[in-house]
């Protein structure tokens, strides 16, 4: 007799149905594992013989083999030993064979027979949902898989539990899902003071998903408005949350089963490499791009980052994807994020300052911003220069608009821009519109597209440059309320885009060029 039981090998978050078959045959005595397991599965035939052991069975002395079907498909984590477990305790009749059929387990065991957490029990959930199966995970894994509510998941916290669930001495109770954490107390936007403008352009950029980049001095604020900026951006909505849920449960990083509604908010430091950013690495994991999915992704001293990962952000921004390749593997994750950057001026950091700057001014600023290629730049919607903060902005008692004054106007643009877009797919916000959209959902009066086209044909705008403008305009029109684009919202869009020495001397094409562009 040949048991089946059922498990998942993981792609990216296709969590892929695999066949744990067991055979115990007449033979000299032995344990094969075949079907492509890495090292953490071959090993698992010692986890799975000490676990047996603990519940005192011995396996027979006969030819065990175990196939993992597909066998062409790699398989790698421990989550396999208890689907191993269990297709051998089926193989010796121990367990039902037809209601282990049925069923798609996954768990680590211990020396002792406990079953230890692993990761990705959201996708297999809902892996084991659409093949009309249940799910058996360990005890920790019980309350995230329960959140799919289309499946019964059985979450025993031994493997003795669950073969007396099986064997009926002693039944488990369903799984339930875990609670709804509680956002983390955000930052308050009204703790930065001065950099009004500086606010306006965050609340512009979380209304539209826009991506922002600051430069300023240091000291003048531009890691701490990045740390309230969370404090004005709208909850996920459950189909959000759920999406985002499922790559922090490939990651590990769910918290006790728990999901939350808060967007991610990820900070990486600029020594992390190009896998940690991107993606990659052992099992192709997900990188912070993809963990920074419908939340923004903060890089602090962006020029510090290797060219190299910088770059590589270039395709990710605009197809809202990023593919990692391996020899026999192509893993797709999504990563729709909100790149905010911040830098120093140059090396030194008070380039603007003649009081304080070094002897290698101007050469050191366009030596240290010019390792952000000018294709990356034109990625950004809006650019900030952030000035240093006067002394009597930060002794005056007087207080700007909170973070709970500006979530709501944030929430009701992102609300319009939700119904506008309502039906298309992969488009939530004025970010993500392109091709004949932008043209639809981004009505001019004659007055902004006359200033709009006199703007592009001066500083010669690429058609990149031309469109992100235009996006920016629209979310500062939803802000407002306004159905079509006026120009007093091109012309602060433009504000947003262009240095304050190109909007003040005429620039020539060719100069305007290296630097809008």
């Amino acid at each position: 007799m040949v048991a089946r039981v059922n498990t998942v090998a993981f792609q990216g978050m296709e969590a892929r149905l695999v066949e744990v078959q067991c055979a115990i045959t007449t033979g000299l005595p032995a344990f094969s594992l075949v079907g492509l397991p890495d090292k953490a599965v071959s090993e698992a035939k010692e986890r799975v013989r000490a676990a047996l052991t603990a519940l005192s069975l011995a396996l027979p002395a006969k030819r065990i083999t175990i196939n993992l079907s597909p066998a062409d498909l790699p398989k790698e984590g421990s989550h396999f030993d208890l689907p191993i477990a269990l297709a051998i305790l089926t193989a010796m009749e121990i367990l039902p064979a037809e209601e282990m059929s049925g069923q798609v387990a996954m768990g680590e065991l211990s020396l002792d027979g406990k079953l230890m957490p692993v990761i990705g029990a959201l996708p297999a959930a809902l892996a084991a949902a659409e093949n009309d199966c249940a799910l058996i995970c360990p005890e920790a894994c019980g309350a995230e898989a329960a959140w799919v509510g289309a499946v019964q998941v059985i979450a025993p916290p031994t493997l003795i539990a669950l073969v007396n669930h099986f064997t009926g001495r002693a039944a488990l109770a369903p799984a339930e899902p875990g609670e709804v954490l509680p956002e983390a107390g955000a930052r308050c936007l009204s703790e930065v003071k001065g950099q009004e403008k500086a606010k306006r352009a965050l609340e512009i950029a979380a209304a539209g998903r826009h991506h922002i980049f600051m430069v300023g001095q240091p000291g003048s604020g531009k890691s701490m408005l990045a740390a309230r900026l969370p404090g004005i951006l709208p909850p996920l909505d459950a189909g959000e949350a759920l999406e985002t849920s499922m790559i922090h449960s490939l990651a590990g990083l769910l918290d006790e089963g728990g999901i939350t509604r808060a967007r991610p908010f990820r900070t990486p430091h600029h020594t992390a490499s190009m896998a940690a950013i991107v993606g990659g690495g052992r099992g192709a994991k997900p990188g912070e791009i993809s963990l920074a999915h419908h939340g923004v992704l903060f890089l602090d001293e962006f020029p510090e980052f290797p060219r190299t990962v910088l770059e590589t952000l270039r395709q990710p921004i605009e197809t809202g994807d990023v593919v990692v390749a391996r020899a026999n593997a192509h893993v797709k994750y999504p990563c729709r994020f909100m790149l905010m950057a911040a830098a120093n001026p140059c090396r030194c950091g008070y380039l603007p300052d003649a009081s304080r700057a070094c002897a290698r001014v101007p050469l050191c600023g366009d030596e240290y911003l010019g390792r952000i290629s000018g294709p990356l730049m034109d990625r950004f919607d809006i650019r900030l220069e952030i000035p240093p903060v006067r002394i009597a902005d930060l002794s005056a008692d007087t207080q700007g608009a909170t973070s709970a004054e500006i979530a709501p106007r944030v929430a009701a643009a992102r609300a319009v821009q939700s119904a506008r877009y309502k039906g298309r797919d992969g488009i939530r916000v004025n970010a993500d519109i392109e091709g004949d959209l932008i043209t639809e959902a981004c009505p001019t009066t004659p007055e902004a597209a006359e200033l709009l086209a006199r703007a592009a044909d001066r500083f010669a705008l690429s058609a990149r440059a031309y469109h992100r403008i235009l996006r920016v305009a629209r979310t500062i029109a939803d802000l407002e309320g306004a159905a079509d684009i006026a120009r007093p919202h091109i012309s602060e869009a433009l504000g947003y885009r262009l240095t304050r020495e190109e909007q003040a001397a005429p620039v020539s094409p060719r100069k305007a060029t290296l630097k809008a562009v």
